[in-house]
């Protein structure tokens, strides 16, 4: 089953990982997107920065128009880590997010942006661990039955990989897939994003960041 338990979901990803590496992972990592643009949000180092004169109503419009073809994979990463967080306040928000990136895998082909497909995996795993561990996390008390089976019916992972399949120069997706994965597929994906990372100075800084250099 994609579902995991939240100890067994915490459990296989510490086993996996270094000691930077914990805790469910396209939701608990502040991605460092040095200067680029993206949702408003507290501190740099804060993954529940959420900010209190942000109106999170807005959230998926916001990101919509944050999500250019040229955007970076780590800035896409870090903008939908946002905006999955403030849509799990209200769920209409958080079915409003999940059906705009779905609108746009299905128009994906025709515009030539398979990148598109990785917006939505992204969004579908961020508001699944959201779902799973907000129970746990008091800033999101009660996210767990705003989200609940939300995301029952979608599967992150093909369009995730499909998308990596679709962009094979991009090694800022292999991070993500690697940040998914488990030992030792993960390393397989940290090899590929560390040899591109010399191209790419966002995945450089992200992988010292997670000390998976």
């Amino acid at each position: 089953m994609r579902k995991k338990p939240l100890i067994a979901l915490l459990a296989l990803t510490l086993a996996a990982a270094t000691p930077a590496f914990a805790g469910p992972p396209f939701t608990c990592h502040v991605f460092e997107i040095g200067s680029a643009k993206s949702l408003p949000w507290s501190g740099n180092d804060n993954w529940l920065g959420m900010r209190d004169d942000y109106d999170f109503h807005h959230v998926v419009a916001d990101t919509e128009a944050l999500l250019t073809p040229s955007t970076p994979t780590l800035v896409r990463m870090e903008t939908l880590r946002r905006a999955s967080v403030y849509a799990s306040r209200d769920r209409a928000v958080a079915e409003q997010l999940i059906a705009a990136m779905m609108s746009r895998v299905h128009t994906a082909d025709q515009a030539g942006q398979p990148i598109a497909l990785f917006d939505a995996g992204y969004v579908i795993e961020a508001l699944s661990e959201i779902e799973q561990f907000g129970s746990h996390t008091k800033q999101l008390a009660g996210s767990e039955r705003v989200l609940a089976g939300l995301t029952r019916s979608f599967e992150a992972r093909p369009l995730l990989e499909k998308s990596a399949a679709l962009r094979p120069g991009d090694p800022a997706i292999e991070f993500a897939l690697g940040l998914l994965s488990r030992s030792p597929e993960s390393e397989t994906h940290f090899r590929k994003a560390r040899a591109g990372a010399a191209q790419d100075e966002l995945l450089a800084n992200n992988l010292a960041r997670l000390q998976l250099q």
